[in-house]
């Protein structure tokens, strides 16, 4: 029985080995698919292989250039909205900081001159005078905002001169620069008198000061309250120029006026209840004036 097993197991064994080897046999035998090309094959490799490679480098290159070409039209999209959202902001940013600028100025406006008893018009000068420089100023309010004729206009900084034109909704101020504004100033640390006219576009001069006032440079000069248009204490300008001449009584004071008329936005006109009474009262002297004229006229005839 043990002599059967034995037989049956070599038997398995060497059917094992010759499997093995059968197997070894065959891949050691097996070649691989090698082709051989003609003359002719070779002579059509090479001339085509060029135009492929051309072809094939053509393509990527277009390929290439048009996907870069839309990236760059995105892009450029992009930038120009971006820059035009740059604008738009530098812009807002530009229009808050005007109005933040304005809103200063017309503060310092409505806090100068607390102590006077005038109500305060704001506007805004929208012109000027362009055969006189600034000495004429428009500014974008009239009668229906309650502006009336010879209203004093000031500024944070000092007198600008007063109503001499009007309509519904303009009005036009006669500048401390022009002749034809007489102011009665007083030099506030002497406390000498004069009147003080415009000179020239940049100055204005102050009369009938006695020759015996120790003015000097940089003395300010203000508002007296005489004349019934300026109430006073309004700062005119300050002492620029003293001219004493070798005779007479007086001498001749050049004004810088405090206003800087170059950059000049903003006014308040200064308004008061009882302007209405004052401009009555004077047109009802006036006339009184011209009836007593033309009553000495007749009589001395």
């Amino acid at each position: 029985m043990r002599l059967i097993e034995d037989r049956e197991r070599r038997q398995r064994a060497v059917l094992n080995v010759i499997v093995l080897l059968i197997s070894f046999i065959g891949v050691a035998k097996r070649s691989y698919v090698v082709e051989q090309t003609s003359p002719f094959e070779n002579l059509l490799i090479d001339s085509f292989a060029p135009v492929q490679d051309s072809v094939t480098s053509f393509r990527s290159r277009v390929s290439s250039f048009f996907d870069h070409y839309l990236m760059n039209i995105g892009a450029s999209k992009d930038n120009y909205l971006l820059k035009s959202k740059v604008k738009e902001l530098e812009n807002q940013i530009y229009k808050l900081s005007e109005v933040a600028r304005e809103n200063k100025r017309l503060k310092r406006l409505l806090q100068f001159g607390d102590e006077i008893a005038y109500k305060k018009i704001l506007a805004q000068v929208v012109a000027w005078d362009a055969s006189s420089d600034f000495r004429v100023i428009r500014i974008n309010k009239g009668l229906k905002d309650g502006v009336s004729l010879q209203s004093p206009v000031i500024t944070s900084q000092g007198l600008v001169g007063y109503i001499y034109r009007l309509t519904d909704h303009f009005a036009d101020i006669l500048t401390v620069l022009d002749g034809n504004n007489r102011v009665d100033g007083l030099i506030k640390r002497v406390r000498a008198h004069g009147i003080v006219e415009g000179f020239n576009n940049e100055k204005s001069i102050m009369k009938y000061v006695s020759r015996a006032e120790p003015i000097i440079l940089g003395d300010i000069v203000m508002t007296s309250g005489l004349g019934n248009i300026y109430p006073k204490g309004i700062n005119i300008g300050s002492v620029s120029k003293i001219e004493r001449e070798s005779y007479g009584i007086t001498q001749k004071v050049e004004i810088t006026p405090a206003v800087d008329f170059g950059r000049l936005e903003e006014v308040a006109i200064l308004s008061s209840e009882g302007d209405e009474q004052k401009r009555r009262e004077w047109n009802a002297l006036d006339e009184m004036e011209d009836n007593d004229s033309a009553v000495n006229i007749g009589s001395s005839r």
